[in-house]
């Protein structure tokens, strides 16, 4: 097991700060994310996100039953997908029969908005129902029956956490977002930290150059001057300042070397972490590395950037 440290949540349970993502860019996989996640387990990874709308939790869960590692070291993340919003129960029990690992430690709204019979961009409105609000109340239900230890949401923004809370009984644990230096999300962690949620981090280390995508955190000169310094990869002081922050970080890889670079947390100085801390108030470096593709749009999954409360500035999402 690595040594990273662990998360208090706001019902007293512990999430590794440090966990491997198992979406694989597509559905599926099938064996590339069972010798992802086997490789993982090997390299001192615990704790492992997928969910059904990635098409994989059952290799994720054979990966898991396979590494001999006992099931109460790992900690298990999966979501629920937009299309099950009115059937929660039942959307709940075909990922814990997937994953085939006795129960889940977290299960997760995925998106606020609820879709429409099949994956799409098409989606209810925010006041027809199922309401986030409606899907929450049947996910704390499932509380009862003792096959998930915690709850929690992924992509809410302040907006509609102000909407959810006043009408939670069980607050979630945690909001799952797109963040990075680029996508600090200083609002919203300081929001969420206000009424006991810790923030969770996809993309923690941005996206890779592509051919819509003009920025990378691979390539930026603040990051691997610190880096150098420090003689790590430009991973490894990405997401140390993430876990700094007090922050969980959910990287993907399937190279073995970054596995276990990724899971080798720094300490990174206060000089050091002011300096990323600010990276994103430099030209243009404030926005979202994640949805490029979608911009042109202006919707994800059948909401406009309004209803998800995202702010936008020159078509860019710049925070949430």
């Amino acid at each position: 097991m690595a040594n990273v440290p662990s998360l208090i949540l706001n019902n007293g349970t512990k999430m590794p700060s440090v966990g491997m993502g198992c979406w694989m860019g597509i559905p599926g996989n099938d064996e590339r994310v069972y010798y992802m996640c086997l490789n993982a387990i090997k390299a001192g990874y615990r704790h492992f996100d997928t969910a059904a709308g990635y098409g994989n939790e059952k290799q994720v869960g054979r990966a898991i039953r396979d590494s001999g590692v006992p099931r109460s070291e790992i900690y298990l993340t999966t979501k629920l997908p937009n299309p099950a919003h009115a059937k929660v129960r039942a959307a709940f029990e075909e990922s814990l029969n997937a994953l085939d690992c006795e129960y889940i430690d977290l299960y997760l709204m995925h998106w606020p908005q609820a879709g429409k019979p099949e994956w799409s961009d098409e989606s209810f409105r925010p006041f027809e129902s199922p309401t986030f609000v409606e899907t929450w109340r049947d996910m704390e239900k499932l509380l009862e029956g003792g096959k998930v230890k915690s709850i929690g949401v992924s992509n809410f923004s302040i907006k509609n956490l102000e909407i959810l809370l006043p009408e939670c009984t069980v607050i979630p644990v945690t909001n799952q977002v797109e963040m990075h230096p680029c996508l600090p999300q200083i609002d919203l962690k300081d929001y969420c930290e206000s009424k006991g949620i810790i923030l969770t981090a996809y993309s923690p280390l941005g996206r890779p150059l592509g051919p819509d995508q003009p920025i990378s955190l691979f390539n930026n000169d603040t990051i691997t001057t610190i880096a150098n310094k420090l003689g790590v990869d430009l991973a490894q002081v990405l997401l140390s300042w993430g876990v700094q922050r007090n922050t969980a970080v959910i990287p993907k890889t399937e190279n073995e070397v970054r596995m276990k670079n990724n899971i080798t947390l720094i300490q990174l100085s206060v000089e050091d972490m002011n300096t990323i801390d600010e990276l994103h108030l430099q030209p243009n470096m404030h926005r979202t590395l994640a949805f490029s593709t979608r911009q042109t749009r202006g919707m994800i999954f059948g909401w406009t950037f309004e209803e998800l409360g995202w702010n936008m500035v020159d078509g860019i999402v710049v925070s949430k």
